[in-house]
């Protein structure tokens, strides 16, 4: 009867924070966040100019992310 030995893989280097999609995928939902605050405040009209162009980076930002390895 032969056993068989398991042999150590070698650890994987871990990957920067920008390419880490968990941390990513919260900024990007903060981001989605920050502009939909931007779009429904009635004070400063800078923020709701900006609001869509903040939601729209969200948004991709989130779908390019979401593709990252785990």
């Amino acid at each position: 009867m032969t056993h068989l030995i398991e042999t150590p893989r070698p650890a994987r280097p871990k990957r920067p924070f920008f390419l880490q999609r968990g941390p990513m995928e919260n900024i990007a939902t903060v981001v989605i966040a920050a502009g939909f605050l931007m779009l429904f405040q009635p004070f400063l009209l800078v923020l709701y100019t900006y609001s869509l162009v903040t939601l729209l980076i969200g948004t991709a930002m989130f779908i390019i992310v979401s593709k990252f390895a785990e």
